[in-house]
């Protein structure tokens, strides 16, 4: 495994973090292809083996109990002091008043709920999953601030949002002297590169760590192009970010398709190693439901694309209309 520092902190990370939606009792939330906990727990042991220390969850993960599964699994598997919890804020179980969003009041009562999902006192890396236009930006970093004082934070993160609200929120943390963001989560992989244009330039110059979301496109880069899987049929999230685009992807999947034959290996090594490779990138957080996934993506970081290579993936990229900030 390969360890990198996130961002300009001290924080040492593998630079494959796993993500955790994919845990989760099935009848809890709206994610119908979760594992419960039993098919889960095998796979966040192999990961801890093969040396990922980092973990991707959020409060509204199969409502909390993607939380619970992977705090539970931690506490067997691993030293809590080796390893780097990343959970997130903002969607809210219910539609209800103070429910979701980025106030002072749901910031901090939905960190305590985490931590008591999670079993732990706090988290490395609180993340703010969206910007909330109807909350006032100096309310959250502050709040964000406090958790972080109070010791339930060691580091803040933000997730989808336009570069220059990511650069107002660091601008008014800074003024105020509050914490700032040390990283970012966007999604960013083949078939989206939108992030490419603002936020990864302004992240490299601010020394902001990347961990983008979806390397393979919610699963559609794991494998040749039009096959379909269990979690892609039942995926309305992923629909809603792909479907009206499957015109212009095609031609950059059919070109992943070409090099995997070429090459012999995996679509979804191939599709990482290309994530793996862009600059600024810190650790893409990768899903696994499946040990080969795990196996794909720990091989991924020993294959380098060459020049060529990238240039052929990259090509028959053409511009989308920017998607996944809310």
């Amino acid at each position: 495994m390969e360890y990198t520092r996130l961002g300009r902190t001290g924080l040492s990370v593998s630079r494959i973090c796993l993500g955790c939606m994919t845990y989760g009792e099935p009848g809890r939330g709206n994610h119908p292809w979760t594992l419960g906990e039993e098919a889960s727990r095998p796979l966040i042991r192999q990961a801890i083996e093969q040396g990922i220390n980092f973990f991707d969850t959020a409060n509204a993960y199969s409502d909390g109990s993607s939380e619970e599964i992977l705090g539970r699994a931690l506490r067997d598997y691993a030293r809590r002091e080796e390893v780097v919890v990343a959970t997130k804020v903002y969607f809210g179980s219910r539609k209800a008043p103070n429910i979701g969003g980025l106030s002072r009041k749901s910031i901090l009562f939905e960190v305590d709920a985490s931590l008591a999902r999670l079993g732990m006192d706090h988290v490395d890396l609180l993340q703010i999953h969206r910007w909330d236009p109807h909350t006032p930006i100096e309310e959250t970093m502050e709040a964000l601030h406090d958790v972080v004082k109070s010791g339930r934070a060691r580091y803040l993160g933000a997730s989808s949002m336009h570069a220059w609200q990511f650069a107002k929120a660091q601008e008014v943390a800074r003024r105020n002297g509050w914490t700032t963001f040390v990283s970012m989560q966007p999604e960013l992989n083949l078939l989206y590169r939108e992030e490419e244009r603002e936020m990864l330039p302004l992240c490299i110059d601010q020394g902001v760590g990347v961990i983008p979301w979806s390397p393979l496109a919610r699963g559609r880069l794991a494998r040749p192009w039009g096959q379909g899987s269990a979690r892609m049929d039942t995926d309305a999230y992923g629909a809603s970010l792909f479907d009206a685009t499957r015109a212009l992807d095609a031609p950059v999947a059919q070109a992943l398709d070409a090099l995997a034959a070429r090459r012999g290996l995996p679509h979804a090594r191939l599709a990482l190693a290309w994530v793996l490779q862009v600059p600024g990138v810190t650790a893409p957080i990768v899903g696994a439901s499946r040990a080969q996934h795990l196996d794909d993506a720990v091989a991924a970081l020993d294959l380098r694309l060459s020049a060529e290579e990238v240039a052929e993936l990259q090509a028959p990229y053409r511009a989308h209309a920017v998607v996944g900030y809310a």
